[in-house]
């Protein structure tokens, strides 16, 4: 399995040349985050977008729009794919892209299932192209730092974690609202809680061991989705939602003390913390403001131009997360 960190110096741009990026589809994220970000790199150019509203992709300030998604495909300006699509669109794009020869960077979740994610990794390894998936959060300083604190061991061995993500409420038109489309809380928002607790049992596979999952009325998307798991060596509780209530937490607990943060999945551009409590005390670690979305972008770039260094969320944990996705459906009732 190709590591999305390994880079590919056999398609990065000639020496000096920006990168070229193009967008499939204008949703807010794009036009709000990831679209100005890209903007304002330095070795980077948004060549080209696509989507179904002109005045909405227009908004991108990308050089050129399409409405036809094969044709930004197609442009050999672009070296980068950013797919911003509803979930359900994602791995038929992704694989288009890739043996289109471009590098792909996809929205989260990868695909609707796992058989979907390594459809998606069999095309770029056969392509020779990075595929990343855009966990925006897994770029914030504090993160990185935690999966560092996980290694050296700072709580002894993890014993339980509880990750809690409650999104905003989609009003009823909502992709997010409909399961055809690859809508509910477990995959809007569950795959980062999941992401974190697989993180912080460094990346075991986990057996489900009990379930809730409430829906809208007359629905088949999950409002709110609970997840029990067991692990080698210990727990975890997943608490994925789509309620408004913005409810956001990660407590690791090991056998040497306890790490918490607040807003682990949405921080960026306010102040962030990290506690550390052991026998010694507590320890809160602050962060600056940042924009995660720019720190991906310049990663993706310097990754699309050949720098082995840069740092993306391989594909391995990103499989793993859709494995334990999977599992939790699987499980739940009904």
């Amino acid at each position: 399995m190709r590591r999305p960190d390994e880079g590919d110096t056999r398609v990065a741009p000639a020496t000096g040349a920006s990168v070229g990026w193009g967008f499939l589809g204008a949703g807010h994220i794009a036009t709000a985050n990831v679209g100005p970000a890209v903007r304002g790199l330095d070795g980077a150019v948004l060549r080209a977008a696509a989507g179904r509203e002109p005045r909405r992709t227009g908004a991108l300030g990308a050089e050129r729009t399409f409405t036809d998604y094969a044709d930004l495909v197609a442009d050999p300006s672009v070296d980068v794919v950013y797919i911003a699509l509803h979930n359900s669109a994602h791995a038929e794009w992704a694989v288009r892209a890739l043996r289109a020869g471009k590098h792909v960077l996809c929205e989260k979740p990868l695909g609707l299932r796992a058989a979907e994610v390594e459809t998606m990794i069999h095309a770029a390894d056969a392509a020779g192209r990075l595929l990343v998936e855009a966990t925006w959060n897994r770029w914030h300083p504090r993160t990185r730092d935690l999966a560092r604190l996980l290694a050296e061991g700072v709580v002894g061995e993890v014993r339980h974690v509880e990750a809690v993500f409650d999104g905003a409420d989609p009003d009823p038109h909502n992709y997010r609202r409909d399961a055809a489309l690859g809508g509910g809380a477990l995959l809007d928002v569950g795959c980062y809680a999941v992401g974190a607790v697989l993180a912080a049992h460094g990346w075991a596979a986990p057996v489900v061991t009990g379930v809730r999952r409430d829906t809208w009325p007359g629905g088949s998307a999950d409002l709110r989705t609970r997840a029990e798991l067991r692990f080698p060596g210990g727990t975890g509780c997943v608490l994925a939602s789509l309620t408004g209530t913005g409810q956001e937490s990660l407590t690791i607990t090991g056998t040497g003390g306890t790490l918490c943060l607040d807003r682990p999945f949405t921080a960026g551009r306010e102040p962030a913390g990290l506690r550390v409590r052991t026998a010694e005390g507590v320890d809160v670690r602050p962060y600056p403001p940042v924009d995660p979305y720019a720190l991906m972008a310049a990663e993706m770039t310097r990754a699309a131009a050949g720098d082995r260094s840069a740092f993306l969320v391989p594909l391995d944990q990103s499989l793993a997360v859709a494995k334990t996705l999977d599992a939790i459906r699987q499980a739940a009732p009904g």
